[in-house]
């Protein structure tokens, strides 16, 4: 919607100026014009409207510059207002319009630039041992079902994951009963020196949201911007760390069972179908209970290591739980592509997440996304 409007103020706003054209030019009778316009003047409003439309193709083919283009056009558009402002100065009304956009604009690219510069620098250095295939010796140490879920995954014979693409869709929900908020994500993991990139879009009521997690470094931040303007959620610290930590770890388990060969992982079998995993990144250990069935798939993860970030900014520690379903083939890897996020409150389960697996890939470099 709010692009849909941009676009209109854009081509309306841009087709304005073709009157200080074709006056200079006198090819039409402008009477809404009363000062006279030379014809280099008249030359700068075609120019202020070839910006304004090719800003408009642009954004039409979600051209990440787009707002350099606009922001030429503004500064153009508003110099001639103010040179012929006495017929010209309500155009100054579309120009902070616009000039809005602009700033949101940049605001787009500097944000979605930390998290690309981000995943370039870590698929610069994630392909170290790519060509080490899994083994029935590296899993020997494994307890028996999560050796049973390796190898109806695929990932016996495959390259040991160095880094794993994701992409995503999702509903998502503010609270219980809300309205789904459609999302679109792509993550990046990293298993050497262990990392996580999440970079999330959806929209609700036609305002955009962009939601951003960082996990490296033993650390972590999470930010989130409306409409590409205002931070809204800008949380880092300890509590977000473990929390990420156990993200982490949730998508080894689900993306990545290659990666579960890990000598930073340890291990508690329960029963046949119930193992315990401990991940130890640094100071942070987190665990959580794999549930499996018959088949060898993994149905849930469950961890109470995990913190919900409350209304109020604060984190507050509630068990965490992600059952997954409907394994599909990969590049002959099985890899479920239904799952749900859930926080056990003592109240009542809220399922704030329902997600579909849209693509997945391997081993990734700049050249093979």
């Amino acid at each position: 919607m709010l692009k849909i409007f941009f676009l209109i103020v854009l081509f309306i706003h841009g087709m304005i100026h073709i009157l200080g054209f074709l006056k200079a030019l006198q090819l039409a009778e402008i009477n809404q014009l009363t000062q006279n316009i030379s014809k280099p003047m008249g030359m700068l409003w075609l120019l202020a409207l070839v910006l304004f439309l090719v800003t408009a193709l642009q954004l039409i083919s979600n051209h990440d510059l787009w707002w350099i283009t606009a922001l030429a056009a503004v500064i153009l558009s508003q110099v001639l207002i103010i040179l012929f402002w006495q017929d010209a100065k309500f155009g100054t009304i579309a120009n902070i319009i616009i000039l809005l956009a602009v700033i949101a604009g940049y605001g787009f690219w500097s944000f979605e630039n930390i998290f690309n510069n981000d995943v370039a620098v870590s698929l610069e250095r994630s392909l170290n041992n790519e060509k080490t295939l899994i083994t029935e010796k590296d899993i020997e140490h494994l307890p028996k079902p999560v050796q049973k879920y390796l190898t109806y995954t695929g990932a016996l014979g495959k390259s040991k994951p160095q880094n794993v693409y994701i992409e995503f869709d999702a509903e998502m929900y503010k609270k219980p009963g809300d309205k789904p908020m459609k999302s679109h994500s792509v993550q990046y993991n990293f298993y050497g020196e262990y990392s996580r990139l999440f970079q999330m879009e959806a929209s609700k009521m036609g305002i955009p949201f962009r939601a951003i997690h960082i996990y490296k470094n033993e650390k972590a931040s999470f930010q989130v911007k409306v409409a590409e303007l205002f931070k809204v959620v800008d949380v880092k610290g300890e509590e977000l760390t473990k929390a990420e930590t156990v993200t982490l770890l949730n998508d080894m388990c689900i993306f990545a069972p290659g990666s579960l060969i890990d000598n930073l992982l340890t291990w508690s079998e329960k029963d046949s179908l119930t193992v315990k995993v401990t991940l130890t990144n640094g100071k942070y250990v987190v665990s959580a209970m794999l549930y499996f069935n018959e088949t060898g798939e993994l149905i849930n993860f469950v961890s109470d290591d995990r913190s919900a970030l409350q209304d109020d900014g604060t984190m507050k520690q509630v068990r965490w739980t992600t059952p997954i379903s409907d394994y599909k083939d990969f590049g002959g890897r099985k890899i479920p592509t239904k799952g749900k996020t859930i926080w056990n409150y003592p109240e009542g389960d809220f399922t704030y997440g329902v997600f579909k697996l849209k693509n997945i890939k391997y081993n990734v470099t700049k050249d093979n996304l």
